[in-house]
């Protein structure tokens, strides 16, 4: 077979070619069009998180009166170029030279050595935490004043730094009020550069941050004795029983006595009836069930009450030795010891509408800790009656059930019962233990 000079030339063409690379004229599949937009589009969309990260930035040092300089200086531009107006000429001129000669102020680094030390990281609320912020150079040469900021929460403190030679250090003493529950982020402290006017302003995060809790209030309650079933679990009180399963001491026999508690080697050795004598024992399950449903408080006032109300019981059963379960609406809190315990409540919002209020939170208790011995339901004023009597009667047959209601209205505790529980109504903390009283009365 002869080859012509043509057909030499494409078969070099396709020599060439790469391999599995569609000829000359050759449509792309069809099939590679969406892999190649999606690739496209997952391109574009890093590009532009990268971009918006480094506009984020930069829109962070510039300070608010750093903006109206930025706006006034865009208008007087477009009014001195559009309108030929000299004196906004001028103007402009002036408001760009003020912004840039700001700009070099940002440039540097000053480099201390940062201790921060709160001498308290958990307080109750009213309380002050105070804590001590020292800078040391630790290089070779004089630092400049300059000036540190101490973020806490959504606030910041400004220290006033001298100039510090090589080796020296310098103190800040602070106290932080604390006015409302919660967890505050006392940092990260951060080294402030910044122009004269406070148009632009960069920070250098030298250490990071601690958390600080503020604990709810609570209130010393006397006991909670309230369960009266009995185990091989259970925890001896001082009340004698002629039948448990403690075993306290030997007495004479009295008419009533369950035969089965005679003891006959002491009877033989006395010549007297000896039966034992047991102490009382309760089981050491205690639960604690919070509403967090916005719904069911009238403001946040009554809610920060409830958190009081359930932070008190919940101590009052850990110092009690007993084994505490403490949820609110979709999760368990940590309630192994009364730290974890109330940083828990600390930081406990309202949660969302569906994951259901009192009703709901009580289904949960019943399901997730049948053999608990005494449950406390915590709920506000905007429960309805109903509501509440399901709630306690989702709970086991045998557990003693107490719901408290946090109602702002109300003077003086109530005391009611709904079905086999006791509801308690008070609108103060203080009223806790009178109302703990009424129902163990």
């Amino acid at each position: 077979m002869t080859l012509t000079r043509e057909d030499a030339g494409e078969l070099t063409r396709d020599a060439r070619r790469p391999s599995g690379a569609p000829a000359a004229g050759a449509q792309a599949s069809p099939a590679a069009e969406p892999a190649r937009l999606a690739r496209w589009t997952e391109d574009a969309a890093d590009v532009l998180r990268t971009v918006g990260g480094h506009v984020a930035r930069v829109a962070a040092i510039v300070r608010p009166l750093g903006w109206i300089a930025l706006g006034l200086g865009a208008v007087l531009w477009f009014a001195a170029l559009r309108y030929g107006w000299m004196e906004a000429l001028i103007a402009a001129a002036v408001v760009t030279a003020v912004l840039v000669l700001s700009i070099p102020f940002l440039f540097g680094r000053t480099s201390y050595e940062i201790d921060l030390d709160l001498t308290r990281t958990r307080v109750v609320v009213g309380e002050r935490a105070v804590g001590a912020l020292t800078l040391r150079n630790a290089t070779g040469r004089a630092l400049l004043p300059s000036e540190v900021v101490l973020p806490v929460g959504a606030g910041r403190g400004v220290f006033d730094v001298p100039r510090l030679v090589a080796g020296s250090a310098h103190e800040e003493l602070f106290a932080i009020p604390t006015s409302r529950r919660g967890v505050l982020a006392v940092g990260p402290v951060s080294v402030l550069r910044g122009d004269p006017l406070g148009l632009f302003e960069r920070t250098q995060d030298r250490r990071n941050a601690v958390d600080l809790f503020v604990h709810p209030r609570t209130t010393s309650l006397d006991g909670l004795s309230l369960g009266q079933l009995r185990d091989l679990e259970g925890l001896p009180v001082q009340q004698l029983e002629r039948d448990d399963v403690s075993f306290h001491a030997l007495r004479e026999y009295q008419p009533g006595d369950d035969l089965r508690h005679v003891h006959w080697k002491s009877t033989a050795r006395t010549g007297d009836v000896m039966v034992r004598q047991y102490e009382q024992t309760r089981r050491s399950h205690f639960v604690v069930g919070l509403s967090t449903h916005p719904d069911e408080y009238r403001d946040p006032e009554e809610f920060e009450l409830a958190i009081s109300v359930a932070g008190s019981v919940g101590l009052r059963a850990l110092r009690d030795s007993r084994r505490l379960d403490a949820r609110v609406p979709g999760r368990a809190l940590r309630a192994d010891s009364g730290r974890r315990f109330m940083d828990a409540l600390a930081g406990l919002e309202p949660s969302r509408p569906r994951e259901g209020g009192t009703v709901q939170l009580a289904g949960a208790l019943a399901t997730g800790v049948p053999e608990a011995a005494i449950a406390v339901l915590v709920t506000g004023s905007g429960v309805d009656a109903s509501d509440l009597r399901l709630a306690c009667s989702r709970l086991p047959y045998g557990v003693r059930v107490l719901a408290v209601v946090a109602d702002l209205r109300i003077e003086s505790p109530t005391l009611r019962r709904v079905g086999d529980a006791d509801v308690v109504a008070l609108g103060a903390l203080d009223q806790l233990p009178r109302a703990v009283r009424k129902v163990l009365s």
